[in-house]
């Protein structure tokens, strides 16, 4: 199993309940087809650096998790489908960035404990 790092983007008119229904359903994307959800971040309301369908700015999500990979082309289908996905980007992490995300996974689990 090959370890990878999702970050979607999602539409800024969305409660905070409504956010948190699309990443659990993203989550339930992975984890029903066998992958293992590693990390879990959400780094809330952010501005872009460019206007994306006329939005500035948009709810950035980050799931680090390991599968298979054609688990990732599942995942990126309902994000295709999901109209509250605005950008999404899934990237695998080779042997340097899976310690250095371990790393930062440890410090932010630190940073929520304080």
């Amino acid at each position: 199993m090959n370890q990878y790092e999702t970050v979607f983007i999602l539409t800024p008119v969305l409660s905070d309940e409504q956010m948190k229904e699309a990443v659990a359903k993203f989550k339930k994307v992975l984890t029903d087809n066998g992958a293992e959800i590693l990390n879990e971040e959400t780094w809330g309301l952010k501005k872009m650096a460019y206007a994306i369908q006329k939005k500035s700015t948009g709810f950035y999500c980050l799931l680090e998790f390991k599968a298979e990979p054609s688990i990732v082309k599942k995942l990126e289908i309902s994000y295709r489908r999901d109209e509250k996905v605005i950008r999404f980007i899934t990237v695998k992490l080779e042997k340097y960035a899976a310690q250095y995300a371990e790393k930062r996974r440890n410090k932010y689990a630190k940073k929520e404990e304080a």
